[in-house]
């Protein structure tokens, strides 16, 4: 080993040239400088960091740096529309012709036509027995031969009576009295022709006729039946075929109808729609519930069958108001709305009141001038003072 040279100091201690006993302290006061200055990197490096991104997520809450959404609005003017009245009643004959037994009655014998069968005016529908009848009437045209006969024996001796009176052999007032004779005889041969008369026309009432042309709803009678003046309606038809629905309407919805408009019959269950007419408007409202009857006409057809139920479209006029689509008009608890822009681009809800709705889109009768952008799709999902970027779509048509 090699040694350095040293020398002996104050304190009688050896020393050499190349102790280092002062660099201990000094390594240490280096590394702990370095540790500190570490932490310190760390300290600063993880605040920042937390800094930036609190930063990026108040940019990404922005308004100004978010992405705004894209939607399609409409200015959807104003149109003329035809407003309807919504009804339901029920169909029946328009006129309807209840036939009954108009004579004395009787037993039935026979019954000539079914419900559905067209009828001709005075064509017989139903047979009542009338022998009873038939011998009157034989005895009453047995009566009338007697009176004849007598009429002209009364007339012989008249003219017998006149050729004696110019000889004298019988006096005027004998010529008087066989006139007087023979025209009672006259008398009684006119009232035996009136009485057989009569008991024709009764027993012709003994048959059951159709009062006028049209369709047969009911039956209500049978052979063997016994029926009478009082036995009630055992025939219903329809005069002419011709149908009507009773519509049931509101007092406000009466006061929009009057006779001669236009009306869609669509009875329950069927998809096809039949054309009518008003032809009579009640005169009172119901104090009960409220509604009047609008009696709308229609044709024959098989598919509208009386007693049944069905809707009525009663055109009632037309108006200028606002069409949009189906898809642009919202509702919840408060109503319908539909969401417009505003200048600012903002979505604003705007309460509106709907009228007719049909085919051609939703009438606004209250709410809008026409002059408005309105949302027409995506509504659901935007909230009133939201920022949107909107795209004008052409109006339809």
């Amino acid at each position: 080993m090699n040694y350095e040279p040293g020398t002996i100091g104050n304190d009688g201690r050896l020393a050499y040239s190349g102790d280092r006993s002062g660099a201990g302290p000094r390594r240490l006061w280096i590394i702990v400088l370095v540790v500190v200055a570490v932490v310190i990197g760390l300290i600063y490096f993880m605040s920042s960091g937390s800094a930036d991104k609190k930063a990026a997520e108040a940019a990404a809450a922005s308004p100004k740096n978010a992405q705004v959404p894209t939607v399609t609005v409409e200015i959807p003017g104003r149109q003329q529309v035809t407003r309807f009245v919504s009804a339901t009643g029920t169909i029946a004959a328009k006129i309807d012709m209840p036939v009954g037994v108009a004579g004395e009655g009787g037993l039935v014998t026979n019954v000539l036509v079914q419900p559905g069968q067209w009828v001709r005016a005075g064509q017989v529908l139903a047979t009542i027995d009338r022998s009873v009848q038939l011998q009157t009437g034989a005895s009453l045209a047995a009566q009338i031969n007697v009176s004849r006969s007598d009429a002209r024996l009364a007339q012989a001796e008249l003219d017998r009576a006149a050729a004696l009176v110019a000889r004298g052999f019988i006096s005027k007032a004998d010529l008087d009295r066989r006139t007087a004779t023979r025209d009672a005889a006259n008398a009684r041969v006119t009232v035996a022709q009136a009485q057989l008369a009569e008991a024709n026309a009764r027993t012709g009432r003994l048959n059951i006729r159709a009062p006028a042309a049209g369709l047969v709803l009911t039956r209500n009678v049978e052979p063997g039946q016994i029926v009478s003046a009082g036995s009630g309606t055992l025939f219903r038809l329809a005069k002419g075929g011709e149908l009507e629905l009773r519509a049931a309407l509101s007092d406000a919805d009466m006061s929009a109808v009057s006779v001669g408009v236009s009306a869609q019959v669509t009875p329950v269950g069927s998809d096809r729609s039949f054309a009518g007419r008003i032809w009579q408007v009640s005169p009172v409202i119901d104090p009960q519930t409220r509604q009047g009857i609008a009696k709308i006409a229609l044709g024959y057809n098989a598919a509208l069958r009386p007693g049944g139920f069905a809707a009525a479209n009663i055109a009632s006029g037309t108006s200028q108001v606002p069409l949009l689509p189906q898809s642009a008009v919202q509702s919840d608890a408060k109503g319908n709305y539909v969401y417009v822009i505003n200048t600012n681009n903002e979505v604003v809800r705007q309460a509106i009141k709907v009228g007719q709705v049909s085919d051609a889109g939703v009438a606004i009768s209250e709410g809008l001038a026409g002059t408005e952008r309105v949302v027409v799709s995506a509504g659901a999902f935007l909230n009133p003072g939201q920022k949107v970027a909107p795209v004008t779509q052409k109006k339809q048509g």
